[in-house]
């Protein structure tokens, strides 16, 4: 019995027609091929929102990105509290005012190698956990106002 292809030799198309031979032909084209032509009507009742922009994005100016710091960095952020005059000590314990230094948020990741004591707007559950958190402005910062 001859081979299928040695059977067709001779024959233009081997028996596919013109264009099912080659690359994607009887499906019209690969993938998302023709959504806004032949297979117009397709896209609209299968994937209405592949064209265009969907959502909007938030101007930079009003989204709020607040500054963390976590409770492992407070050592080596001494030096900053220092030089924003934020950084106070009674005993052993450090007495931090974050807001000072431009830090909104405390955040639990690290142990620190001092006792702290932390002025901060927010703080994390594990934050807290981990330092004494005070109001979000010192006692005495309060007065002077």
């Amino acid at each position: 019995m001859p081979s299928r292809t040695k059977k067709f030799r001779g024959l233009r198309t081997h028996g596919r027609g013109i264009k099912a031979g080659r690359g994607a032909g009887k499906q019209g084209g690969r993938g998302n091929a023709g959504l806004h032509k032949y297979k117009f009507k397709s896209m609209l009742i299968y994937a209405p929102d592949h064209f265009g922009r969907h959502g909007f994005k938030r101007p930079p100016g009003i989204v709020d990105r607040p500054t963390s710091l976590n409770v492992g960095e407070l050592d080596a952020f001494v030096p900053a509290l220092e030089r924003a005059g934020a950084l106070r000590k009674e005993g052993d314990t450090y007495v931090a005012d974050l807001a000072k230094a431009g830090v909104d948020r405390l955040l639990g990741g690290g142990v620190p190698s001092r006792p702290w004591k932390v002025h901060v707007a927010h703080a994390s559950a594990h934050a807290r956990e981990k330092v004494t958190v005070l109001a979000a402005a010192p006692p005495d910062a309060a007065g002077s106002a």
